[in-house]
């Protein structure tokens, strides 16, 4: 068993490859991206038409863009800089040189030592000097180590850049080119909403519905069974968002029983800790109840059915038949056989680090994990959508191996190879 889960946990690495690589072609492909915004903001700061966006951008400030937003490099080269197995470019800039003239005077940004960093500043502008053929040479002796040159004699110029190996798996996910801020950063930052909701939905379902389920097994047909039936499948019926606009409506707005949006109150800072609970309480009361809605009547029905088909085997009747009371045979038989599909979804549990659901956030206005992904994809943020990918992936892959290990922990007949 051991070296089948050391084999699932190699194998982490290639599919997060090849997801990663089929969204990264797309994000190549698909038309509205942030070259495009760039190129039609200079157009619109210049007051021209936007029939051809970029029309009024030189050939060099064109290719500057691309260079910028990474889309200079054809799919391969540009897949394998983000993941960080091939050297990024930094500090790219071009050099053209005019008519006539041999060397050009350019600005290099050189990183300062650990110990000379200033608040917000790790480097100093040194003055260099390049050749047409790309020779690099500064007042600065050390200026010029680790910088590259490559000299293009069609256009005229020299590209000056640092190669460094700076993508995924140097822990680097990019700038968003929306907000101009880490990816991680911004990933990080949701984690607190996502985890609270996640984690609460995962434990309250579970809690509930499990006993629940245990309940109408045993009480099948009886009015008990018959009555939660009707109110889960109601639920079950009623999609979270809808549900959310009508309690926002009518428990929220007009009778003021809970706050309307929001994850916190605006004098959150100035409350006392058992306030501060108390406020973050009363505003996730009506979210959680439209996250947990769907997932009930699931849950309830998964356990109910399980142990209700385990009741109805042999090995059950005969523990009863040989002096076993009704209640440890339930108990001590039936229910652990019956935890075997109901382990296969606690892998889920990883997933509580970036759940979220788009509606429910923008009914209830929370500044969440959802909210996030769907902003990503709108403004075609690619860094910041290949982040969430990347998370998503890695935790889907987790929590699947946590299954197989819950499977097996639950039975113990369960021998995986």
């Amino acid at each position: 068993m051991r070296d089948y889960f050391i084999r699932r946990f190699l194998l982490i690495l290639p599919t997060l490859i090849g997801a990663t690589m089929v969204v990264f072609g797309i994000t190549r492909i698909t038309p509205g991206g942030p070259l495009e915004k760039a190129m039609q903001q200079a157009l619109m700061n210049e007051k021209t038409s936007g029939k051809n966006a970029g029309a009024s951008l030189s050939e060099e400030q064109r290719e500057e863009l691309a260079a910028y937003y990474g889309f200079d490099k054809p799919f391969l080269p540009a897949y394998f800089t983000w993941l960080g197995v091939w050297p990024r470019e930094e500090s790219k800039q071009f050099v053209k040189f005019e008519d006539g003239k041999n060397d050009m005077p350019v600005t290099l940004k050189v990183l300062l030592p650990k110990a000379e960093w200033k608040p917000n500043n790790a480097y100093k502008l040194t003055p260099a000097t390049v050749t047409r053929e790309g020779k690099l040479s500064a007042s600065d002796a050390a200026a010029p180590d680790g910088w590259k040159t490559r000299a293009e004699p069609d256009k005229k110029r020299v590209v000056i850049f640092r190669p460094k190996l700076n993508g995924l798996l140097q822990g680097n996910f990019g700038t968003s080119t929306s907000y101009n801020l880490l990816v991680l950063d911004m990933i990080l930052s949701k984690m607190p909403v996502s985890l609270f909701y996640g984690l609460l939905t995962f434990i309250l379902s579970y809690v509930v519905c499990i006993p629940l389920g245990i309940l109408k097994a045993i009480k099948h047909r009886t009015v008990i069974d018959n009555v939660t039936s009707l109110l889960i499948f109601i639920g079950y019926a009623i999609p979270g968002f809808l549900l959310g606009s009508l309690l926002v409506v009518y428990l929220a707005a007009r009778l003021g029983w809970f706050p309307t949006e929001g994850f916190t109150s605006e004098n959150f800072a100035s409350l006392s800790l058992a306030g501060k609970i108390w406020d973050v309480l009363h505003h996730a009361v009506l979210p959680l109840v439209c996250y947990m809605v769907g997932s009930f009547a699931f849950m309830t029905m998964l356990m109910k059915n399980n142990l209700m088909d385990n009741l109805a085997s042999d090995y059950v009747r005969t523990a009863i038949a040989k002096g076993s009371s009704y209640r440890h045979a339930v108990l001590g038989h039936a229910l652990r056989n019956s935890l075997i599909p109901i382990a296969t979804t606690l892998g889920g549990i990883t997933l509580v680090f970036v759940s979220g659901s788009i509606l429910i956030e923008r009914i209830f206005q929370i500044d969440g994990f959802g909210m996030l992904m769907m902003q990503s994809i709108t403004d075609r943020d690619y860094p910041l959508v290949m982040g969430i990918l990347t998370f998503d992936v890695v935790l889907i892959m987790l929590g699947n191996i946590l299954s197989d290990y819950f499977v097996a922990l639950t039975d113990p007949r369960v021998r995986f190879h």
